[in-house]
C-alpha cells in the first residue's frame, strides 16, 4: 500500500483528457438496467402508437440519449472505471447519479408516458404509488437536503472506504442511488403531487438552503488534512498521474461541492416555474367566485384563526 502523503506538485493528480474520455468498462447490473428501463419505456411508446395517439419525439430522444446516455457514460467511462480506487471519481460518481441522471431523465416524462399508455390495474396500481406516503414525502424540497446531507456526509467517515471496495455495494448503489434520486425529482418535473403556492413557496426557501448544506461535507473533505476513510493509496499497478490519498480526498472534495451546488439551480427554476402556474390557477379560482362564496370564504378563514 502507499503512503498517505501529498501528490508532488510537479505532477497533475487527474488524468489527461485523453485518458478521461478512452477508459471504459463494462457494468453488467447497469447494462441490465438500461436494457429493461429502455425496453419498457419503448413498449410504452409503442403501446401509444398503436392507439393512434402521438408521445412528442423531443421526449423520446431525451430519455434515451440525455437520460439513460448519461447514466451509461457515468456507470461505463471513467467515473466506473476507476469508482473503486479513486475517491473522487466514486463521490462524483454517486453524486452525478444522484441529481444529473434523474434531472436528465425527466426530460423523457416516464410518469406521464406511464400513465397514457397503462390501464385499469397496472394504472391503479401505478397511481397508488404514486400517491403514497413514502413517494409524496421523498418529492418534496424538505426532504432532499435531509437526505443529500446524510449521504454525503457518509463520504466523511470510514464507511466511504468499505463502500467503495465492496463489489456488492457498488451494484446495490449503482440502481439505489439513481432511484432515490429519482423519487426526489421526477414528482418536482411531473407535478405527479398537488401543492398550494404557500407550499411551494416553502420548498424554494428549503432550496436555498440546500445550497448551503449540501456543501458541508464537501469542504470538510477539501479542508481536512487527514484522510478521513483510512485508507491508503491504492496498492495495484497505478498510472503516473495517480494522485495520493490525501489529494484524491481534496478532489473528491472539490468535485462534489461543484455538483451540489450546480444541481440546485435547476429545481430552484422548475419550482418557480411551478409556483407560477400554480399561483396563477389559485388567483383565476379566486375570481371566478361570486360576492358571496367570497364573503363565506373570508368568515370562514376569520373563525379559524386563533384567538
Amino acid at each position: 500500500m502507499g503512503e498517505l502523503g501529498r501528490t508532488p506538485k510537479n505532477r497533475d493528480a487527474t488524468p489527461s483528457l485523453l485518458d478521461f474520455f478512452l477508459i471504459w468498462r463494462i457494468d453488467p447490473i447497469a447494462l441490465a438496467a438500461l436494457v429493461v428501463v429502455g425496453s419498457l419505456y419503448g413498449l410504452g411508446v409503442a403501446t401509444l402508437a398503436r392507439r393512434g395517439e402521438a408521445w412528442p419525439v423531443i421526449r423520446t430522444l431525451g430519455f434515451y440519449a440525455a437520460g439513460l446516455g448519461s447514466f451509461a457514460v457515468i456507470s461505463f467511462g471513467f467515473l466506473g472505471a476507476y469508482s473503486t480506487e479513486l475517491r473522487w471519481a466514486f463521490t462524483t460518481r454517486i453524486a452525478l447519479l444522484l441529481f444529473a441522471v434523474p434531472a436528465l431523465i425527466g426530460i423523457g416524462q416516464p410518469i406521464t408516458l406511464a400513465r397514457r399508455a397503462l390501464s385499469e390495474t397496472p394504472l391503479r396500481i401505478t397511481d397508488a404509488v404514486l400517491a403514497s406516503w413514502p413517494v409524496r414525502l421523498m418529492g418534496n424540497a424538505i426532504f432532499a437536503p435531509i437526505f443529500a446531507l446524510a449521504a454525503f456526509c457518509v463520504f466523511l467517515t470510514p464507511l466511504a472506504g468499505s463502500l467503495r471496495e465492496s463489489a456488492v455495494a457498488e451494484n446495490i448503489l449503482t440502481l439505489a442511488v439513481p432511484l432515490v434520486g429519482l423519487l426526489m425529482v421526477l414528482p418536482i418535473i411531473e407535478h405527479t403531487t398537488q401543492r398550494t403556492s404557500f407550499f411551494i413557496t416553502v420548498e424554494f426557501m428549503l432550496v436555498f438552503v440546500e445550497l448551503i448544506i449540501d456543501a458541508i461535507p464537501a469542504i470538510l473533505m477539501r479542508l481536512n488534512d487527514g484522510v478521513l476513510d483510512h485508507l491508503a493509496r491504492f496498492g495495484g499497478i497505478v498510472p503516473a498521474w495517480f494522485p495520493s490519498a490525501l489529494e484524491d480526498q481534496h478532489l473528491a472534495g472539490d468535485f462534489l461541492w461543484f455538483i451540489a451546488e450546480v444541481a440546485d439551480i435547476p429545481i430552484l427554476i422548475l419550482l418557480f416555474i411551478r409556483w407560477s402556474k400554480i399561483d396563477r390557477k389559485e388567483a383565476k379560482q379566486l375570481d371566478e367566485l361570486s360576492d358571496e362564496e367570497m364573503d363565506r370564504l373570508t368568515r370562514e378563514h376569520l373563525r379559524a384563526r386563533p384567538e
